[in-house]
């Protein structure tokens, strides 16, 4: 007897087939083979919204496979991704091939391993239809305000502009910020700041200013230099007191393991990896990887959850190793289980590794450098979160002096629990890690007594990890849809990264004001996560797919012919952007403008003068081989390089980061190569120079 597994990924055949071996054929769709048509709206709306799939441009010979593999077999499962989107694959694949509805031909594998598959493989059952409805109101919805509002943006802004249900508040999100920061008017405020001593003991330690006459010192209460150099004449000569000391062992839990949205955030933060990279790496740790004496094998569970459910098993599997490596001490008294949000859908356990026996230095030479950090990460993560808390030996001390109160704090590890494996503490700069011992009633001296100025500060710009974090929050989008949703906005040059941080373009902002006077509800954040909410109860059968773009196209339809009667002959313009580079044909400052291939410099003087320029980044040092500039450029895949900017007649390139640093043997420029922790190294033939990061020359 024959069968045919159908799944997304050769990545993901390889690694089943290896599994269920003979009888079974395992071959991959390469994804969606159905969808919308992209050069019409696709949807009937006059008759129920139904769609009107066709087979995608470019996958007629994976179709022809398909049904050629299925004319063969006797029994066809359907094993693509366990979620929305997978159930929709496999519902329009059983349509392709003409499968009974009502036949047990699904199978869903959290986990890519023997037990994996074996467990999925014994509990087939129907396709879910509420899934699929699920994705189809959210594809159809999509589709709606893209096809419907984008041609509205082409009249009134620009052509080739795009608007999309989620996309479109997330840049509201981003400009927002922007305008908080524009707005923000710094506010001045003092701190008073002591390091003490308590003989016999030398060590000094820090204490600020808490109290002035019973009342609680913010930032309000020293305002100005003059109001804090009154309170250190007033301090100057005190006798300083302890007067209140506090001891007691605090607790630090561990994290729980990850989530799609924490995955990201945590990536971000500790690797430097945009969440469309983590998105990358983590499906091929999911799907399989060939493992030196193992074969192809599934690393993690599936990467696309808001669950903080674990498995028995896996709990067993890490307690046991956590006995093994570090003692029982370091286990918690019980298991630890975490609670998931309230909309969490639960459908699959938190992100884990499958085999948490399987440690990241056992399998780190089979895998490439992204993959072994980001399996490190999870794995680490999910470890941890099995393991005892730490505890902490803290100490809060009161100092008196002229009826005002300073305090210092301290902590000591009593037990260092999940943090010898993982820790995630930021730590409080202002907090000795050891004071002196100290008793109520004992004098001690004052050895340093300082104002200090600081000024508020404006909330900090997004980040992809914030911006996520943002979104999650607010019940934006699901774990899939996250960094697509950002890969979208910043392609569409509706946002921008500086480093790290993302900041809307004019384009955004324009494009956002526009929408907020006439499209509110699209960009309203409430209203998008109700909607969010809508597409849950289709999911769980609580809702009609038809009802739900019933109750979302009825005012949508109204506000979009409104918008269309007020706008009637008006076009809003896009304020050009102005740089400091000159035209070096006319003398006027440089313009930014967008075209068909993204952002590029042009004269303000068009059409009198045509002067247009490619916009470079410079970057340090200088060319290894020439000596000309080093730009920052992107391949093909939007993966960043750094080449010579007399391309092409010189054509040095790296992958490796220009630093200001010297070669001490040639005195050319060093590359960093390996992130933080790596190398400096010289790129001129012949020398051969490389020291860690951070070493002395």
């Amino acid at each position: 007897m024959s069968n045919l597994v159908i799944v997304e990924s050769p990545a993901k055949a390889k690694t089943i087939q290896k599994y269920l071996g003979k009888g079974y054929d395992v071959i991959a769709s390469m994804g969606h083979i159905r969808d919308l048509p992209k050069s019409k709206l696709g949807v009937d709306v006059e008759n129920g919204f139904q769609p009107q799939y066709t087979d995608m441009k470019g996958k007629e010979d994976v179709i022809k496979k398909l049904k050629e593999h299925a004319k063969k077999c006797d029994h066809v499962y359907l094993a693509t991704d366990p979620d929305r989107e997978g159930e929709a694959i496999s519902w329009h694949i059983a349509q392709l091939l003409h499968l009974d509805m009502n036949a047990d031909d699904r199978v869903e594998f959290n986990e890519i391993t023997r037990s994996g598959i074996q467990a999925g493989m014994s509990n087939p059952h129907k396709i879910d239809l509420d899934l699929v409805n699920a994705q189809q109101a959210r594809r159809i919805l999509d589709r709606l305000v893209g096809y419907k509002l984008s041609p509205f943006l082409w009249k009134k802004v620009r052509r080739g502009l795009s608007a999309g249900r989620v996309q479109s508040v997330a840049v509201r999100l981003v400009v927002d910020r922007e305008n908080e920061i524009r707005a923000f008017v710094p506010q001045e405020y003092w701190s008073i700041d002591a390091k003490f001593t308590a003989p016999p003991s030398r060590k000094v330690f820090a204490a600020k200013l808490v109290k002035v006459d019973g009342k609680r010192v913010d930032k309000t209460e020293i305002p100005d230099k003059a109001t804090a150099d009154a309170l250190l004449e007033r301090l100057q000569n005190a006798s300083y007191s302890v007067q209140n000391v506090k001891k007691r062992v605090t607790k630090r839990h561990p994290a729980p393991p990850f989530i799609t949205s924490t995955l990201q955030q945590d990536a971000s933060y500790r690797l430097g990896f945009q969440s469309k990279r983590t998105m990358k790496v983590a499906q091929e740790l999911y799907e399989g990887v060939d493992i030196d004496g193992l074969g192809a094998v599934g690393l993690i569970t599936y990467m696309r959850t808001d669950s903080l459910r674990i498995s028995a098993e896996a709990q067993q599997a890490a307690a046991d190793y956590v006995t093994g490596k570090y003692g029982a001490e370091y286990l918690p008294p019980e298991r630890r289980n975490y609670k998931s949000k309230k909309n969490a859908q639960d459908a699959h356990e938190a992100i884990r590794p499958s085999m948490p026996d399987m440690t990241p230095e056992r399998v780190k030479s089979s895998l490439t450098a992204d993959q072994y950090k980001l399996y490190r990460l999870i794995w680490e993560r999910f470890i941890a979160s099995q393991m005892a808390d730490a505890l902490l030996d803290t100490v809060s001390v009161d100092i008196e002096a002229d009826n005002c109160m300073f305090k210092a704090t301290g902590s000591t590890v009593k037990f260092d629990g999940f943090t010898v494996l993982y820790d995630d503490a930021k730590g409080d700069k202002s907090e000795n890690k050891n004071l002196p011992e100290l008793e109520n009633g004992m004098e001690i001296k004052v050895k340093s007594l300082e104002g200090n100025q600081h000024f508020t500060q404006a909330p900090p710009r997004y980040t992809e990890a914030t911006l996520i974090k943002a979104l999650e929050e607010n019940g934006i989008g699901r774990p899939s849809t996250y960094a697509p949703t950002i890969t979208t906005i910043t392609t569409h040059l509706y946002v921008e990264r500086e480093g790290k941080q993302l900041k809307p373009t004019v384009l955004g902002e324009v494009t956002t004001e526009l929408m907020k006077e006439h499209f509110p509800n699209i960009l309203d954040v409430k209203f998008t996560a109700d909607m969010e909410n809508s597409l849950d109860d289709v999911e769980r059968g609580k809702k009609s797919w038809v009802d739900t773009l019933e109750d979302f196209y009825g005012d949508f339809s109204k506000t979009l012919e409104t918008a269309e009667e007020k706008m009637e002959g008006k076009r809003v313009k896009v304020p050009d952007e102005e740089t400091d580079i000159v035209c070096d044909q006319c003398g006027r400052n440089m313009v930014i403008k967008i075209g068909r291939y993204g952002r590029f410099l042009a004269c303000p003087g068009f059409p009198e003068c045509k002067n247009t320029k490619k916009i470079v980044q410079e970057t340090a040092g200088s060319c290894p081989l020439c000596g000309n500039k080093i730009i920052l450029k992107k391949s093909k895949r939007g993966r960043s390089f750094y080449g010579c900017n007399a391309y092409p007649d010189c054509n040095f390139m790296t992958w490796n980061v220009p630093t200001e640093e010297k070669c001490p043997q040639c005195g050319c420029t060093l590359f960093q190569k390996g992130g933080k922790s790596g190398t400096l190294v010289c790129e001129k033939p012949g020398c051969g120079y490389s020291r860690p990061v951070g070493g002395g020359a």
